[in-house]
């Protein structure tokens, strides 16, 4: 029997960067709201100043802020009503001492004010009079020229996922048109004998198709346009067609389940046949995720991803390597994590990485890290984790209290 040859997860991704460099994601422009989802391709500068007028956050009166000095509830201010802003029309009106102007909320600040009075600390006496009832100081309540989006800051950074607030930033520049990355397109098929539909109801030794459902899951809410899943039993001739099928029309082919050495598992082998230099990993130094596959076919740029057959592993390597890859090629910022205490002593695997689940409790001020234990074919160890934390390869293990990064999954 041949021993897996194992990469360390660090070996692995030079490995992935090194076989994907020809086969960067394709740049393509989309119009504003079709591009949501998609990660912005360069960075986006403003060629304006937002907003480009003085406007007011409140509604009230324009004012010389000097004018309102002492004013309170007692002892009010007089002043003379000389304009009313409308929305979208600009100020007519200069405003000198003695004088005010009513402004909506977001209405143009006449010239000569330089504060606002919101309307709660006002009176109107008859149509062009108000009694103040508030002092204000110079620029309360007034948005400068600029103070929102200056001309030629970034506003949009390479690497960004476009989410509804990036979208509503480039819609105030007025840009309509944004260049993003071309998904990859991915094949993900499931392997094993004893797999079933959703549909149907286990007999003895079966078990329904979990990988398939998961694994495409995490790659459409990553923005990879999935072509395809399907469930082949454990049928060399059938996976091979079936992944040849695939590479014809993929970037990216997954194949769940086959990638240990059982008699059976046969990914390797077609892996190897199929992209001619063979397999470049076949192993991970990695609890849960040993038996992983990785492989290239440079004839049609294709790469070819042979995960555990057991659910919290796949979908872990998938996230480690996959989804890392996609966020490395595209520049995406690191994800988000936070720091806590793990709430009991951790043993580590001997010369692997271990990657471990648990679950966040917040405690006062502080999360706690709590461990969930559960063989990796348990899916229910998955569902109710939070993230994962990553026990280094040459770490005995953890201390309790030791705080620990965790990674949201």
């Amino acid at each position: 029997m041949e021993l897996l040859k194992v990469d360390t997860i660090e070996a692995a991704r030079d490995k992935l960067i090194q076989a994907m460099t020809e086969k960067h994601p394709e740049i393509i422009e989309l119009n504003l709201l079709s591009a949501q989802g998609y990660i912005a391709a360069r960075d986006h500068y403003s060629n304006e100043q937002v907003p480009d007028f003085r406007r007011s956050s409140v509604d009230g009166y324009a004012v010389i802020s000097s004018d309102t000095a002492g004013a309170n509830e007692s002892l009010p201010v007089f002043m003379q009503i000389v304009d009313e802003v409308i929305m979208g029309n600009p100020a007519k009106k200069e405003i000198h001492t003695g004088e005010c102007a009513y402004v909506p909320t977001g209405g143009m600040i006449p010239k000569g004010a330089d504060a606002m009075v919101m309307v709660e600390y006002c009176e109107q006496f008859d149509r062009d009079q108000i009694a103040i009832y508030n002092a204000v100081p110079f620029g309360k309540n007034i948005v400068y020229e600029g103070e929102d989006i200056k001309k030629g800051d970034l506003v949009i950074k390479q690497g960004t996922k476009l989410c509804s607030k990036e979208i509503g930033v480039m819609a105030c520049l007025g840009i309509t048109k944004v260049q993003v990355y071309k998904p990859y397109k991915i094949t993900i098929i499931s392997t094993g004998d004893e797999l079933i539909s959703l549909e149907d109801k286990p007999s003895i030794g079966k078990v329904r198709d979990i990988n398939s459902y998961s694994i495409s899951a995490m790659a459409q809410n990553q923005g990879f346009d999935v072509l395809q899943t399907m469930v082949i039993n454990d049928d060399e001739q059938a996976l091979r067609k079936a992944v040849s099928d695939a590479i014809k029309v993929s970037d990216i082919v997954v194949i769940s389940g086959g990638s240990s050495q059982g008699k059976k598992d046969a990914t390797k082998k077609i892996i190897d046949e199929l992209t001619g230099e063979g397999a470049f990993t076949h192993g991970l130094a990695l609890k849960p995720g040993k038996p992983t596959i990785l492989g290239y076919d440079n004839k049609e740029n294709v790469l070819l991803v042979g995960l555990p057959g057991h659910p919290t592993a796949a979908i872990l390597v998938f996230e480690l390597l996959i989804i890392w890859l996609w966020k490395y090629i595209t520049k995406q910022p690191e994800e988000k994590s936070v720091f806590a205490k793990i709430t009991t002593n951790l043993a580590g695997a001997p010369g692997k990485t271990t990657c471990q689940l648990v679950k966040l409790i917040k405690n006062n001020m502080e999360y706690l890290a709590e461990p969930i234990y559960g063989k990796s074919g348990l899916i229910t160890s998955l569902s109710s984790s939070e993230g994962y934390i990553i026990i280094e390869q040459n770490k005995e293990g953890l201390k309790k209290d030791e705080i620990v990064e965790v990674f949201y999954l």
